[in-house]
């Protein structure tokens, strides 16, 4: 079972599934990036599934923990980086290394302002063919973007898993 902070509403299990076999035949190999990391439980499944490496980002020092516990705990550390930092500074200090993901992974509060910001970003960083999945409330729409393109879109409960893609 993975650590997480009492403070974080944690992806559940059906959505990081669903998440997860939206990005299958890309996963295998790939560089990914868990913005809003929470516990990780995202990065960690993606590397479960495969992925070479997987940079959680964080700002909340007990999220930092659990995912630093969690990755010693499986024994990923050194497929890892855990970083305790606003997603959109560490977006903005780290261009290069956000042009080397090819799967990233969005899992913000609902509602909150933020996902805006970070996909418009994103939508100025990414390289062709990366992959965003974002998990949001269902009634909440992602906003319009020039380069990503949603190319699906899932509704399980309140949750809406959509799958966008950098052309």
């Amino acid at each position: 079972m993975l650590s997480a902070p009492d403070a974080i509403r944690p992806t559940q299990a059906l959505v990081r599934e669903a998440m997860l076999n939206m990005l299958a035949p890309w996963v295998r190999g790939a560089r990914v990036l868990d913005l809003f990391a929470g516990s990780g439980a995202l990065g960690l499944q993606a590397l479960s599934e495969g992925a070479d490496f997987a940079t959680f980002v964080d700002r909340a020092p007990d999220s930092v923990a659990a995912i630093s516990a969690n990755l010693d705990r499986l024994g990923w550390a050194e497929r890892a980086q855990v970083v305790g930092l606003d997603c959109r500074a560490w977006l903005t200090l780290h261009p290069a290394q956000v042009a080397e993901v090819g799967i990233m992974l969005l899992d913000p509060p609902y509602n909150d302002p933020v996902l805006e910001a970070v996909l418009n970003v994103l939508d100025g960083l990414c390289s062709p063919g990366t992959r965003v999945a974002v998990e949001h409330a269902r009634g909440h729409p992602l906003p319009p973007l020039n380069r990503l393109v949603t190319i699906r879109d899932r509704r399980y409960g309140v949750a809406r898993v959509s799958l966008l893609e950098m052309r």
